[in-house]
């Protein structure tokens, strides 16, 4: 792995790093979720990096992009847009696949609208395409209790309205971990991205997606997931796979299964409507022994 940039241009340009095991292959570009980070996709690195450059970036205040200039007081999704294609325009990319998960797939819905020459494929793990009630109320309770609560005890929450189950502890504990690098103050500038949140995606569910697009979900995402099948069925161009058995964070409860689908998508291969997937949960001392992950 290598970051590229000088330490002045580190202020200015969020931390990346590149995997280029194949200099000829088409790039491959990771968006992560809010509270994750870089090392959200270790389980993804080793099995795509023979297939293309990758790309991994930390968003704003996340992993090791602190400090990033200049300063806002507040964010919104073209500021971290626009953060994320200062990255790959100071690289010279002209045309990548992305991954995103969670936020980031709304992230990159803003990357879409704004850049869709530079967007070739698009997997989106964890998908939030939803303005429904459930979701306003999601979002709206997680702005009230920043008044409440601190935002760490914020986080161990929201991980088990997410994550409920056995299976989703591992995902829990990576999210946890990752979002430890974020302070208070950095944690209440990206609530605020809930502002233009509904607007965003209401935009980008009702227009069409003009290119390919896979659309990843474990079956248990219970917020998310049904929000992602009505996305599917009224984009021509969006295909929808679920992983059953799995949590909003697929990526990581079940990777080999993950990392396949988007091998034979980004490929031009077909792929399977649905996966079963049997994830074991780990055990609270497997779970030590990865806290340098």
């Amino acid at each position: 792995m290598e970051n590229p940039a000088s330490p002045a241009a580190e202020q200015t340009l969020l931390h990346y790093e590149i995997i280029d095991q194949k200099p000829n292959a088409p790039w491959l570009v990771f968006v992560h979720g809010a509270g994750g980070s870089i090392r959200t996709w270790k389980f993804q690195i080793d099995a795509l990096a023979p297939h293309f450059r990758l790309l991994l970036i930390d968003l704003r205040d996340h992993g090791e992009s602190k400090d990033i200039m200049p300063e806002f007081p507040s964010y919104d999704f073209d500021i971290v847009a626009t953060d994320i294609l200062a990255v790959i325009d100071n690289l010279g990319i002209q045309k990548a696949h992305f991954v995103s998960l969670s936020i980031g797939s709304v992230i990159l819905q803003k990357i879409d609208i704004e850049r869709p020459a530079l967007v070739d494929r698009m997997v989106m793990a964890g998908a939030i395409f939803d303005g429904s009630t459930m979701m306003h109320w999601f979002v709206h309770s997680a702005k009230l209790l920043t008044y409440i609560l601190p935002y760490r005890a914020m986080y161990w929450l929201f991980s088990f309205i997410v994550l409920p189950r056995r299976n989703h502890r591992l995902s829990r504990h990576v999210f946890r971990r990752q979002s430890l690098r974020l302070t208070g103050g950095e944690y209440l500038k990206w609530v605020e991205l809930y502002k233009p949140f509904f607007k965003l995606i209401s935009v980008y569910f009702n227009r069409p997606v003009m290119k390919k697009g896979l659309v990843v979900m474990g079956s248990q995402d219970h917020i998310f997931i049904k929000a992602a099948q009505r996305f599917a069925k009224i984009q021509q161009n969006v295909k929808l796979t679920v992983i059953e058995n799995c949590g909003h964070v697929c990526s990581i409860e079940a990777p080999e299964i993950f990392n396949d689908l988007v091998i034979k998508f980004l490929s031009n291969q077909e792929v399977p409507l649905s996966v079963e997937a049997t994830p074991v949960p780990k055990s609270w001392s497997e779970l030590r022994a990865l806290q340098n992950g």
